[in-house]
């Protein structure tokens, strides 16, 4: 049995030194008492009735990752918008990386079930995942040296590890020197001439065949180190695009719901968004974006890429335009006359 990363506490809704250092330092923290439970349960209770129940045959079926559009931000789903631009979750992202929460941007918002099943049935198959990190498909590049982090990716767990099991795998970073950790990161599946393989057993017996230095080096310095989440319902486990991690499998017939999502750096134009951007929802007919928009604070707003009060972008003549769009459902125009030149 792999030892547990347990769950600790935030006080008064912010990060810990303690939690911050672990996430710099180590490549992770699982913290819990971060977001209001009632928001979570709205949430959990959104995607229960939409997801199949765990034992039926349409549950069999769920492989893949993603809601199809349902839960990504922005969501129909009031409960699910909130708690992606919640300001303690977005002030605990800026702690993280040194910014403030206008410094964000937002790239990736979703919920989705995982299914406890036999593993193995394709070389994709989620249900045991290899060990990995997860810039491959976030960004174009490859993460800065370990010292000048850029982004945050964090997963919600709205179930119990009691009811479920399949805790997220990481591997704590043990210092610079730290052979796991030695830069940069190829030795992964999806990475240079190595296609990407999901599934563990798949991939461990490719990567032998392939490329038996790099199937060594997983044997050697990462499984053998990996440590599960011992989540409980609400935990958020931050981690980061350069964290040794995967998914373990769940109690045969259990279902694990979870919010992944992501949050960059601002000037970090490389990290890509995984979604349609936000304001291809506005084309919905009940304008939940529009309102979205109208209703958050500035903060809230630059996260999703509107212009800060003392942007460029603003001037008496665009501030009338912006308002003449969301005026009627909220908007405060004032902060940014409010940052004009004068």
């Amino acid at each position: 049995m792999n030892p547990w990363v347990e769950s600790q506490p935030v006080v008064d809704r912010r990060l810990t030194r303690a939690q911050i250092a672990s996430w710099r330092e180590r490549g992770f923290a699982l913290v819990h008492d971060l977001l209001p439970e009632e928001l979570l349960r709205a949430a959990h209770d959104a995607a229960a009735d939409h997801y199949p129940a765990a034992g039926t045959e349409a549950a069999t079926r769920f492989t893949n990752f993603g809601s199809a559009q349902k839960f990504v931000f922005p969501s129909p789903e009031s409960a699910c918008n909130e708690i992606t631009l919640h300001p303690d979750l977005l002030q605990a992202i800026a702690d993280l990386l040194d910014v403030t929460p206008g410094g964000l941007r937002l790239t990736q918002s979703d919920l989705w079930p995982k299914y406890g099943r036999e593993p193995g049935s394709n070389a994709y198959d989620n249900a045991d995942q290899r060990i990995h990190c997860d810039f491959p498909n976030h960004t174009l590049t490859h993460p800065p040296p370990w010292e000048q982090p850029e982004a945050v990716e964090l997963i919600i767990y709205l179930s119990d590890f009691a009811e479920a099991e399949g805790g997220t795998a990481v591997v704590p970073r043990e210092g610079p020197d730290d052979p796991a950790y030695r830069w940069p990161i190829t030795h992964t599946p999806g990475v240079g001439d190595l296609r990407y393989v999901n599934d563990k057993a798949h991939a461990e017996a490719y990567l032998a065949e392939q490329a038996p230095e790099t199937a060594s080096f997983r044997a050697e310095n990462l499984y053998p180190r990996e440590r599960v989440a011992h989540y409980r319902f609400g935990s958020v486990l931050l981690y980061r695009h350069d964290t040794w991690h995967r998914g373990t499998p769940l109690k045969q017939g259990t279902r694990r719901l979870v919010y992944n999502m992501t949050f960059k750096k601002a000037d970090s134009e490389w990290i890509n968004v995984l979604h349609p951007g936000w304001a291809w929802s506005m084309y919905h007919p009940t304008q939940y974006m529009e309102k979205v928009v109208a209703r958050a604070s500035v903060e809230q707003r630059a996260v999703l890429g509107f212009p800060l009060p003392g942007s460029p972008y603003w001037s008496a003549a665009t501030i009338a335009a912006v308002n003449a769009r969301y005026g009627a459902l909220g908007f405060d125009p004032q902060p940014y006359i409010d940052a004009l030149p004068t």
